[in-house]
């Protein structure tokens, strides 16, 4: 399904039927669409951090349809098990934590390298056959089996002299987690074809080596790939290093020929205005502005702060931008002043903002606080594909 955005006198009025949903009446922010790629329905992570798998799903979803694979006579279905994916990863990253001594990040947390290897290692599945729920009108919350899990791993990290039954660990965590989530299934019948895990993400038309990870920091070498240094980067997955400038024409090149794409950010920053489905970077940053003009953020269409290699990676480095959500981007709009914005979806179901479960995001926003991206390797323009060795 494709969202249609309402233009006009509105604020942020992206709306998915025939009724109009206005934010603020006051408002003056007035958005032309750029590009507004077809994406499937909001979807609710509810009390969990798996806002990576939610968020890789999503884009995987838009791939297919990109694909054509969503559609009779192919169809193999467009809503794909996040939960299948979050089993899979808390038994590999478990396997990690124990073999590293627990001297490595264990939780919900992860990042859009652990859905591309699901993918290859293990397939994928759809939400009607893999809910991962025993009532499926409950919300998901992985509190207890979390809590659960860590209690189980704390051998682990409590003395490196001690010795522990790896085979013993692994499988408890297994069978938690298939407790917990339900057991994965091996085989099942979808749309009158049977499949397994692999045989239906074969289906689906992705490969896994189509996707790569990007992102832009200089205490790397550029065209390089390197290991990003987050907490959920716990299989220390490389990622490719671009100058901000190519950085920011791969993404404006991704939307502008077709591609969306994945996006892991910052949401902690105080432009990121949630309720109001907004995340700007004004040129008067925070503590420069006054309470008055603070009030007027939401109102009135802000010039946006330049963003520069520098700043990104000050804020990076002084842990002002952080790794603490994945989300996906799928279009593009300017406002009257010609800023330019990035349609984002996001995990946090259609009654978290004004705006059905979306949100625009500036430009400056975007450059300032992303920490990576995932893509199809063909939405690089060619040129920076050659640069980074990568063939298209």
């Amino acid at each position: 399904m494709q969202h249609k955005l309402i233009i006009g006198f509105l604020f942020l009025s992206l709306a998915f039927t025939a009724q109009e949903k206005t934010n603020k009446k006051d408002s003056e922010y007035k958005f032309t669409v750029i590009k507004n790629l077809e994406n499937t329905p909001v979807q609710n992570q509810n009390q969990t951090s798996t806002c990576w798998s939610f968020s890789s799903l999503s884009f995987f979803e838009s791939e297919i349809i990109r694909l054509g694979k969503g559609k009779a006579p192919i169809d193999i279905g467009v809503n794909l098990s996040e939960m299948y994916v979050v089993n899979k990863v808390y038994s590999m990253k478990a396997d990690n934590y124990v073999r590293m001594h627990g001297k490595t990040n264990f939780g919900e947390g992860g990042g859009f390298p652990d859905v591309v290897t699901v993918l290859k290692n293990y397939g994928l599945v759809p939400e009607e056959v893999y809910t991962g729920k025993k009532d499926f009108k409950a919300p998901h919350n992985h509190k207890i089996l979390e809590t659960t899990l860590k209690n189980i791993l704390l051998p682990a990290s409590l003395d490196e002299t001690n010795k522990i039954d790896f085979s013993f660990l692994h499988n408890t965590v297994n069978s938690i987690c298939d407790e917990f989530l339900g057991k994965t299934p091996e085989k099942f019948d979808y749309k009158g074809k049977s499949y397994t895990p692999k045989t239906y993400a074969e289906a689906t038309g992705l490969k896994a080596e189509d996707y790569i990870f990007l992102t832009s920091f200089s205490h790397h070498p550029f065209y390089s790939p390197f290991v990003l240094e987050i907490p959920d980067n716990w299989n220390w997955q490389t990622t490719y290093n671009l100058p901000l400038n190519e950085f920011q024409e791969v993404m404006s090149n991704a939307i502008n020929t077709g591609y969306t794409f994945a996006w892991g950010a910052d949401v902690s920053e105080k432009g990121f205005m949630r309720a109001d489905g907004l995340a700007i970077i004004p040129e008067n940053y925070f503590d420069k502005i006054s309470d008055e003009e603070k009030k007027n953020l939401s109102i009135k269409p802000q010039k946006q702060m330049p963003i520069t290699q520098e700043l990104r990676q000050f804020a990076f480095d002084n842990y002002d931008t952080q790794d603490d959500h994945g989300m996906h981007v799928v279009g593009l709009v300017k406002d009257q002043n010609n800023t330019l914005y990035y349609i984002v979806k996001n995990s946090w179901g259609t009654d978290s903002n004004q705006c059905d479960g979306y949100f625009y995001a500036s430009e400056s926003y975007v450059l300032f606080k992303t920490t990576s991206i995932m893509l199809h390797k063909k939405a690089l323009p060619p040129a920076i594909a050659k640069k980074l060795g990568i063939t298209l």
